[in-house]
């Protein structure tokens, strides 16, 4: 069909029709952002913003969750996710480039294993993990949710990352290996660099896996020095009364973070740019 027969069949929008449009984006926006900016404000409340009947503003509620000790959640959550997120991406990136590069006996078993793991409910595996954590006194220590997220965390990065590396061509690294490159010159030296942009989305929903994750944290951290943010969030609601004000300040301090990280990087997440790569 030619472009002038196509521009006879379309027809711009009415009124209405780009009215209802507004309408909707506005009411899509609103229920996106409200509850953040509800949550911001009320944590500058006294009662939190839910029961509060006062304008008051006032950080009373950030200076008592850090007096009940909140910035040790923070430190706990940040070492226990960033070591997760880091080893759960080595591990995607070489499994991944095995998958998408090489031909062998069982890689579809193999790969179909690993979408398993990403739809398996991993909360039945949970006491079997406390028993085997239990045995070799993996609980309770950095090094024993650090292993949980990294598997937790891996079948999803090696799907992610296979997605984005059969869209890079061979021939790159068919030409650096006649050059005589090695495989592991070939994935650092080619594959990272035009990979850039999706390892660090490989990573950031990774991380945010691990940020959030609440049921292995509550059954393998008991000690209170070392429980992770959603834990330390949880305490601030009680069996007769819930502490809104601090639960808004420590939602907002739990966002905090993940923004600060990731915000100055948000511009590496684009498919546009290795689209521009393998060109």
């Amino acid at each position: 069909m030619s472009a002038s027969a196509s521009s006879r069949h379309w027809r711009a929008p009415g009124g209405l029709a780009l009215l209802a449009a507004a309408l909707l984006a506005i009411l899509t926006l609103f229920l996106l952002v409200y509850p953040a900016i509800y949550v911001l404000i009320g944590s500058f409340r006294p009662g939190g913003g839910l029961l509060s009947a006062t304008g008051t503003f006032t950080f009373r509620n950030y200076v008592r969750i850090f007096q009940s000790g909140f910035g040790r959640f923070i430190f706990n959550s940040l070492a226990i996710c960033v070591a997760a997120t880091a080893a759960s991406t080595i591990l995607s990136i070489m499994a991944a480039y095995a998958f998408s590069r090489f031909d062998f006996r069982f890689k579809r078993a193999l790969f179909t294993g690993i979408l398993f793991g990403q739809v398996f409910p991993w909360i039945v595996l949970i006491n079997p993990l406390f028993v085997a954590f239990a045995t070799l006194h993996l609980i309770n220590s950095y090094i024993g949710m650090i292993l949980t997220y990294t598997a937790f965390t891996v079948p999803f990065s090696v799907y992610m990352l296979v997605g984005y590396l059969v869209t890079v061509p061979k021939s790159l690294d068919e030409a650096a290996i006649i050059d005589g490159a090695s495989r592991w010159q070939v994935i650092w030296y080619i594959i990272c660099p035009v990979m850039l942009p999706g390892f660090v989305a490989t990573a950031t929903y990774a991380f945010l896996l691990c940020w959030t994750e609440y049921l292995f944290a509550l059954a393998f951290l008991t000690q209170t020095d070392l429980k992770t943010l959603p834990l330390g969030l949880y305490q601030f609601f009680g069996e007769d009364n819930v502490d809104w004000g601090a639960v808004m300040a420590a939602s907002v301090v739990t966002t905090l973070p993940v923004f600060l990280l990731f915000l100055p990087i948000q511009g590496r997440i684009s498919p546009g740019r290795i689209a521009g790569a393998v060109k």
